[in-house]
Formats: C-alpha cells, sequence, structure tokens
C-alpha cells in the first residue's frame, strides 16, 4: 500500500523553500557583470526589477497550476497532463539525470570555496567542504520533513538578515556616491546579457511547486507562498543592489572582485571578508537544502508513475520522506562533487533544457484550461492570458539566448545534452509507464 505524504508545510515554511532557493551566491556573484553590462545605476535597477517581475509572472502560472493539481512533481504532473507521459517522463529524467544533481554540486561547491577561505586545515579542502555538505543535509533531510524545514527556516532567515545588514552598511557608509542616472543607455548586446544574468539570479521562485502535496490547504497557500517569496526577494535584491551602487557607484560595482566585500569594508575594513565568506555559505547551503528537498519528489513522482524508477517511488511511512529518492540524489550529486573536484559548468548546458521545460510548462496553461476545464482552479492566473504570454515569451528569449550562448563558447555541452536526452528518451521507450498520468504523490 502507497504510504501518502503529509501536509506539514505552512506558508512561512514553503516560502522560506522559495527564498531559500533563490537566494544562493548569485546575487554577489552576478552584480558585477550585471552593472558591467547596463551602463549606470538607474539601468542596473530597471533591469533587476525587470527580472523579477518576469519571475512574478511565472510564479503566477505556477500558482494556477499547483493548486489545481495540489501533487508531488511540479512540472512532471503538469507536463504528464498536458502534453502525455512521455512529456512528464523526460522532465523528470532531465532533473534526475541532468539538472539537480549539477545544481545541488554547483552551490556545494560554492560553499567549498568560501569555507575554504574561512578555514583550511589541508589543502585542496574544497571538494571535502563540498561533499559535506551534500552529505549532511541530504542525511537531515532523510530523517523528517520536520528536520529538513526547520533547517530550511533557520538558514533563510539568517541570509535574509545578512542581506539587509548589507542595506543598513550601505546607509551608513559615509561620503558614498549616490546612484546617477545613466550617462548612456546600455547596449542591445548588454542588455541580454544582464537580462541572463539576473533571470538566473531569480531562478528557484518555481521550486514550491515540487512540495505542492505537502502544504497545508494548498488552495490558498500556495499561491501565497509563491507571491509572497517571489517580491520578497524582488525587495530584497532592489535594496541590496542599491546599497551596493550607493557605497561603490555604479562603475565601482563593476570593477569589483567581491562586490559585497567592498560594500561592507567601507564602514567594517578589517570584518568585511569574513563576514561576507560567513554569508555566502550560509546562503549555499539555505539554497543546497533547499534543491534538495524539493528535487527528490520530483524523481519520487517520476518513481510512482514509471516502472523503471520504481525503487524511487516510495514513501518511508516512518521518517515521512521519499527516502530511496533522497539518497539517491544525494549519491548522484556526490560523484559530481567527487569527480570534477572544483567548480563545473554543468549549468552551461542544463541551461538550454530547463528552459526548454519553463516554456512548455508555461504553455500547459493555456492547453489544461482547454483540456481539462472540468477541473477546480481556486486560483486562476491574474492578467490572463497576457501574464502567461509574457512568460512564454520570456522562456522563448532565455532558450534563444542559452543555447547560441553554448553554441558558440561551449559547443560540445549541446551535444551531452542532447544525449542524456536521446537516452532517457530510449529508457522510455524500452519500459513504458505504469500508473495514472501524472500521478506525481
Amino acid at each position: 500500500m502507497q504510504v501518502a505524504p503529509k501536509k506539514e508545510l505552512s506558508v512561512f515554511d514553503s516560502t522560506c523553500i522559495i527564498v531559500g532557493i533563490i537566494i544562493g551566491a548569485g546575487i554577489y556573484e552576478t552584480s558585477p557583470m550585471v552593472a558591467g553590462s547596463m551602463g549606470g545605476g538607474a539601468g542596473v535597477l530597471a533591469v533587476w526589477l525587470a527580472g523579477g517581475l518576469l519571475a512574478l509572472a511565472g510564479a503566477l502560472c505556477y500558482a494556477e497550476l499547483a493548486t489545481a493539481y495540489p501533487r508531488h512533481g511540479g512540472d512532471y504532473v503538469y507536463l504528464t497532463r498536458a502534453y502525455g507521459r512521455w512529456a512528464g517522463f523526460m522532465f523528470g529524467w532531465s532533473q534526475l539525470a541532468i539538472v539537480r544533481p549539477g545544481d545541488i554540486a554547483l552551490l556545494a561547491f560554492v560553499f567549498g570555496r568560501y569555507a575554504e577561505a574561512l578555514y583550511a586545515p589541508f589543502k585542496g579542502c574544497r571538494p571535502a567542504y563540498a561533499a559535506a555538505v551534500v552529505v549532511i543535509l541530504t542525511a537531515i533531510n532523510v530523517l523528517g520533513v520536520r528536520e529538513s524545514k526547520w533547517t530550511q527556516n533557520l538558514l533563510t532567515v539568517v541570509k535574509a538578515l545578512g542581506l539587509l545588514a548589507i542595506l543598513v552598511v550601505g546607509l551608513a557608509a559615509p561620503g558614498a556616491p549616490r546612484v546617477a542616472a545613466d550617462s548612456a543607455g546600455p547596449s542591445l548586446p548588454g542588455l541580454k546579457l544582464a537580462l541572463i544574468l539576473v533571470m538566473f539570479t531569480y531562478g528557484g521562485w518555481n521550486e514550491m511547486a515540487y512540495v505542492a502535496a505537502e502544504v497545508k490547504r494548498p488552495e490558498r497557500n500556495i499561491v501565497r507562498a509563491l507571491v509572497a517569496g517571489t517580491v520578497a526577494v524582488i525587495v530584497l535584491y532592489l535594496l541590496v543592489s542599491g546599497a551596493f551602487l550607493s557605497v561603490l557607484g555604479a562603475a565601482g560595482v563593476a570593477n569589483s572582485k567581491a562586490v559585497a566585500v567592498d560594500t561592507v569594508a567601507a564602514v567594517f575594513p578589517n570584518a568585511a571578508a569574513r563576514a561576507i565568506a560567513i554569508l555566502i555559505c550560509v546562503s549555499s547551503l539555505g539554497a543546497v537544502n533547499g534543491l534538495i528537498f524539493t528535487g527528490a519528489r520530483i524523481s519520487y513522482a517520476l518513481g510512482a508513475d514509471h516502472a523503471a524508477f520504481r525503487v524511487l517511488g516510495k514513501w518511508d511511512p516512518e521518517r515521512g520522506t521519499p527516502a530511496r529518492a533522497l539518497l539517491f540524489q544525494g549519491v548522484l550529486s556526490l560523484a559530481i562533487v567527487l569527480f570534477f573536484g572544483s567548480f563545473i559548468d554543468t549549468v552551461l548546458y542544463a541551461a538550454p533544457v530547463v528552459w526548454i521545460f519553463f516554456l512548455c510548462t508555461g504553455l500547459s496553461v493555456f492547453v489544461l484550461r482547454r483540456k481539462e476545464p472540468e477541473t477546480p482552479r481556486a486560483y486562476r492566473v491574474a492578467g490572463y492570458p497576457f501574464t502567461a504570454a509574457i512568460f512564454c515569451a520570456c522562456c522563448v528569449f532565455m532558450l534563444y539566448s542559452s543555447v547560441s550562448y553554448a553554441a558558440t563558447a561551449k559547443s560540445w555541452s549541446l551535444v551531452v545534452l542532447l544525449s542524456v536526452l536521446l537516452v532517457g528518451a530510449a529508457v522510455y521507450r524500452l519500459t513504458g509507464a505504469r500508473g495514472a498520468p501524472g500521478h506525481g504523490g
């Protein structure tokens, strides 16, 4: 008998998952490149706001889908119902084999990089720190939902307070250059690059949909968490970007090698590097924990529907978690950490497939309204059909940008991506599927 997941996630828990995954190390790494691409402070703030509004449009689309189909798996469920089992399978396969383990390993390496700067008892600590993060956080998630959500809540609150502290420092910095108007507008290539970086930094707003089956009162709380989490990050990013610009100026941000350190150093020169390293470590831990938590639910949904992955589709009745999916995901992530031993470029070849499925999910809002009009929808996308159309247009742009970038900078990555997808298609054709479409827990 299949054990059903319990509804243990409140609005606060769900919001912390979203905020905790979005706010990793991206805001610290991409801010200089965004400033360099936009040419001035007003343009920088405008592109961060535009990216946030596009993310919010996507969140509203996911809010309709998640409230209509509050099951594990998120996109897996929507794509299966909209286009068939093959579409859900290919999404689950891509997450299992490409996207999720790579993202977890990538952020684990970010933690390792800054943890190594804080304390390095022996040479080459970074892989060891990264591996330890994957093992420890996977173990916490296996123990139970309460343990994992409390960990997530704590890490998210600490990282949000850290960003607010940077804002306070920016306001307190003496003689800081104020945000000036752009002397010249950004070029089209500059705007394109800035938006790619900004959308990457906002990535993660959709993650709460993967755990919809565990949300209390999903018909209300899913929408609240998606909107509240996305809006909270937009506000934080705008405030922190404003603090960077206020202290360093647009040119200073663009030329900075460590923008958060340089900002804090204006008031606390001796403690800045260490304080920011600690903050980025906490931010990375929160993002890794959130990705582990949500990613395992996709693998669980895949296993619940497809015989080839049946071993992953079991819910642990004692711990109340998809323990097997968590362990399998952890092993894959750990293998990437130990094999590469450094910062990996998995994201480069994962980006095209991510935006392909985002586009298909956005279109599924239109498809499912026509295909399953009788399905109760506690929430319908505000501004439909324009909101959903804007999100889909954004996905097309990001898909084109990621493919063209991969083709010029890393042409082999597209070959690897295509090979993995072809293997997934072969697995689906050979094994078939079982269960109701879009079961997803």
